[in-house]
């Protein structure tokens, strides 16, 4: 395995998903890329200005790419605009990504089904394999 690209939630601190990709880099010694997408396809009628979707994007993303290299592991972040799925799939094929790592949906059953679910939906859609990593329990 040589490069393994993390999905970074907006808005969401996920340590655990660091702890995971900095233990498979080290263990491989792939590189990781942290990627986060700000979800937001056109700004028109959006309740906030893009900026603050990729604020929120980017800090999610450089902050699991510090907890990553905190672990001794590189890591990059990257913030890419549009909707999400479309998004990490594009960047998982652009960096030839060897595995993609997501976090599990915290979201219950109706949710899941009425707002979807990434996790699932990279999955099911992913050229590339996908690992998703569900928090400890407890969280």
């Amino acid at each position: 395995m040589q490069r393994i690209v993390v999905a970074a939630k907006a808005g969401a601190d996920e340590p655990w998903l660091a702890d995971a990709a900095a233990g498979l880099a080290e263990q491989t010694g792939a590189s990781v890329a942290v990627a986060s997408v700000d979800g937001l396809d056109v700004e028109m009628g959006s309740t906030m200005p893009r900026s603050e979707y990729a604020q929120l994007a980017r800090e999610s993303a450089e902050r699991l790419a510090g907890q990553i290299r905190e672990a001794g592991v590189e890591a990059e972040a990257h913030v890419r605009h549009g909707k999400v799925v479309p998004g990490l799939l594009v960047f998982a094929e652009e960096h030839d990504a060897d595995l993609v790592l997501v976090g599990a949906s915290k979201r219950g059953p109706v949710a899941k089904r009425l707002l979807g679910d990434v996790s699932l939906e990279l999955v099911r859609r992913s050229r590339r394999p996908v690992m998703v990593i569900a928090p400890p329990s407890g969280d």
